[in-house]
């Protein structure tokens, strides 16, 4: 029993719409820190417009790039693992940020509940800490 595909288009065909669409975006694939660079602020811009829209046209081409994003930083970082919280405060340090200035994540007493362990971060809160630090949503999961 297999399953139906929809017609396969010509090679010739996916790169004619292929070559404009990697012309207007500039990188495709992640391969060194510029083109790291460049992805990440094509990813900020087509956050402003999708948010968290998952039926949003142009949420594919974001997933798509965040895993390009993902596949560079996994073979060029090592990021230790550590608790959510700890990720949070460890953040917060780095941009000098006190449990207060999170108010656009979330509110200051739901802040101070998930640095002391008392409280998981949601995917809501996840979502709104990624934007403001510019890392991926994962790292508070």
């Amino acid at each position: 029993m297999g399953v139906a595909l929809k017609a396969v288009p010509k090679a010739q065909a996916i790169l004619r719409a292929w070559l404009p669409f990697k012309q207007l975006v500039g990188v495709t694939s992640v391969h060194s820190e510029e083109d790291y660079a460049q992805v990440r602020a094509t990813i900020d811009a087509l956050l402003d417009e999708v948010g968290d829209n998952e039926k949003h046209p142009l949420a594919e081409v974001l997933n798509y790039l965040a895993d390009q994003i993902k596949a560079y930083e996994d073979e060029n970082y090592h990021i230790p693992a550590a608790e959510p919280n700890q990720v949070l405060r460890f953040l917060m340090e780095q941009h000098g940020l006190k449990q207060e200035d999170l108010g656009d994540c979330a509110p200051q007493s739901r802040i101070s509940d998930i640095l002391c362990g008392r409280r998981s971060i949601s995917k809501e809160i996840a979502k709104r800490l990624a934007h403001r630090f510019r890392v991926r949503a994962d790292v508070f999961l």
